[in-house]
């Protein structure tokens, strides 16, 4: 069966806030797993780049291989272009489609991809295609949340709704929000066994993390694609989205305020 990328909806969309989120994401913090298996000279195709701030932190570390950095959207790929030139790394930034990788058979050392599958309709395919583009030796390296294991502090009948929602939306757009659990088994049904699982959290404790956390989600609960998405598919008012916002500052306010979110990771040997 064909798939299609472009027929997939992102939950998050490409709005201010989201890419703020996206901006805070480094290859120490949110793909640390792969660290060890980086070193200079490899080739390295960086799957939903985003803004790019991990695919630059990881060009740093595979200089002079070559790094390519593929979205679905062209939104985020003039930020990521800039941010390479600031880095003085040379990364190659297009759009593609993680279905339909343009690339031969065994073209690059390492496949990565992080809060990319949780997205899409198909991703056992999207595992075996990145799978395709992978040398013998090399890895594929997927990370996602799973947002049913997410957990903070106080309580907050606001955030529980946030995470209801955010659920029922996901799944309105045949997506999985709690693919961290899934990678194995979605790795094992696209076929590969060579498999190393692990997990590793986010944790936003500090003030700084707070505000910075809980100002994103609250901008995104009302000025994203998952808050035009939770409204058109009558699932939640505009009036619920914004008392979800206000819980957010509230969290983000309070000074033991505490979050926590689980994530799955896999570095598959091909």
């Amino acid at each position: 069966m064909r798939h299609d990328a472009a027929v997939d909806t992102y939950t998050h969309g490409h709005a201010e806030p989201v890419l703020q989120s996206h901006r805070w994401r480094t290859a120490e913090n949110s793909a640390g797993y792969l660290l060890a298996e980086l070193r200079p000279g490899l080739d390295v195709l960086d799957v939903g780049c985003g803004p790019g701030t991990i695919t630059v932190d990881l060009a740093t570390r595979v200089r002079p291989g070559r790094v390519v950095g593929l979205d679905v959207a062209p939104a985020p790929l003039a930020e990521a272009r800039e941010l390479a030139d600031r880095a003085g790394v040379h990364v190659e930034f297009s759009v593609g489609d993680g279905y339909a990788l343009a690339f031969p058979d065994d073209s690059f050392d390492v496949v990565h991809a992080h809060q990319v599958l949780q997205h899409l309709t198909d991703p056992v395919a999207a595992l075996r295609e990145m799978a395709r583009v992978c040398r013998p030796g090399g890895v594929v390296a997927v990370r996602d949340v799973d947002y049913a294991a997410t957990t903070w502090f106080p309580a907050a009948p606001g955030l529980d709704r946030w995470l209801e929602l955010y659920a029922q939306v996901a799944r309105r757009n045949d997506a999985e929000p709690d693919a961290g659990r899934r990678l194995l088994s979605w790795a094992h049904a696209a076929g590969l066994r060579d498999v190393t699982a692990t997990t590793s959290a986010w944790c936003f404790a500090t003030p700084a993390e707070r505000e910075w956390w809980g100002r994103s989600w609250a901008g995104r609960a009302t000025s994203s694609a998952f808050a035009e998405q939770a409204v058109a598919y009558g699932l939640a008012t505009a009036a619920e989205l914004q008392t979800i916002a206000d819980t957010w500052l509230a969290w983000a306010a309070a000074d033991d305020g505490w979050l926590g979110m689980l994530h799955g990771e896999l570095l598959i040997r091909v």
